[in-house]
């Protein structure tokens, strides 16, 4: 049976799918009713995905990776500790824009409003080719990537990260020799902005929630941050890091994707059988500019719990891999250039100009 057979009625299904990834059920007959076409997004509503991305010119959802990484099994290795093995990308904030190009390709205007890093050409059109022809607020030129979240909000008043922010590529399993660069366009959402505060405080994504301050471990914003220059609101957030191999989207951007899990009988973390390919783990440190009375501030999703973000890769390929191998396989502690100031000995991957030398 072909897959598109599988999917039964495919623009059905893939609907089905795209609002069960956001929490959205079926609306009783006792339900308000509303437009058709149209789903409640954490207060306020937005148009469903009914356009097809130049990517997915048949709209299942489906972008497939060309060609398909086959013949791999989740390693089990267990190679020399290396507390560290991982490397930075600085990405400053480009732009902010009501538009998702994962969630709603071509549609301007559907989405909340997001704070977009990295690529400056990042819109509702955005695929791999115009990313990758497009320019950076990233210190290594050759990070074209699309990152983007919600925008945060004191009251009417948007707050944006001020200067370059930390997004981390980590090492998510044991075996961090097995890691492997993403593949050219890969997308995914991590987190759900319709998840509950319950879900947020246990996603697999979850490491110190919303902080500021003495104030730690936070589902929702604090009632009040120390009004200091030096304190603001801080979130870290991560990403799955075990890719299936065969598709670059999939219809709820999130299924191609999966967060390590434990070896039986050990503490060792590994990717599943169904997601063997060990990829970056990336992980958001954000920092905002706001403190003193909290009580206004909110997401463009809603409160603080309907945090998620999303990530579209589109880094230059000899460039990304010259960082996966030298910081994460090579077990270091890397800044963006890929450099690690307590292993002088192993110089850096990229140049003063964060280009590959």
């Amino acid at each position: 049976m072909s897959r598109r057979s599988k999917l039964l009625s495919g623009a059905l299904v893939t609907s089905a799918v795209v609002l069960a990834s956001f929490g959205v059920t079926t609306v009783s007959a006792s339900s308000t009713p509303r437009s058709a076409g149209e789903a409640v997004h954490a207060g306020h509503t937005m148009a469903l995905s009914t356009a097809t991305s130049p990517e997915d010119p048949d709209g299942d959802g489906y972008i497939p990776a060309v060609p398909p990484v086959t013949g791999v099994t989740p390693s089990t290795q267990n190679p020399p500790h290396r507390y560290f093995h991982e490397f930075q990308a600085n990405c400053a904030v480009s732009h902010t824009k009501p538009d998702d190009p994962i969630v709603y390709p071509q549609q301007p205007g559907k989405s909340h409003d997001h704070t977009f890093m990295g690529n400056t050409t990042t819109n509702a059109g955005s695929t791999t080719a115009s990313l990758s022809a497009g320019g950076t607020t990233c210190k290594a030129p050759g990070d074209l990537s699309g990152y983007w979240m919600p925008t945060l909000y004191n009251g009417d008043r948007r707050i944006l990260p001020v200067g370059p922010q930390v997004i981390y590529y980590k090492a998510g399993v044991t075996d961090y020799t097995s890691v492997r660069p993403f593949p050219k366009g890969l997308r995914f959402v991590v987190g759900n902005p319709m998840q509950s505060a319950d879900d947020f405080r246990h996603h697999p994504g979850f490491v110190e929630g919303w902080e500021c301050g003495d104030s730690y471990f936070n589902t929702e914003f604090p009632a009040t941050c120390p009004n200091r220059a030096d304190v603001q609101l801080n979130i870290r957030f991560q990403a799955p890091s075990c890719w299936d191999g065969k598709y670059l989207d999939t219809p709820d951007h999130k299924s191609h994707m999966a967060y390590p899990v434990v070896k039986p009988g050990t503490n060792d973390n590994m990717c599943p059988a169904d997601h063997p390919v060990a990829l970056p783990m990336t992980e958001f440190k954000m920092a905002f500019p706001v403190n003193g009375d909290m009580s206004q501030v909110r997401l463009a999703s809603g409160s603080g719990h309907s945090f998620h973000y999303d990530f579209f890769n589109a880094w230059d390929a000899p460039t990304l891999k010259a960082l996966v191998d030298h910081c994460i396989v090579g077990g270091l502690q890397c800044d963006a250039r890929g450099y690690d100031e307590t292993h002088p000995e192993a110089g850096a991957a990229l140049d003063a100009d964060y280009r590959l030398p």
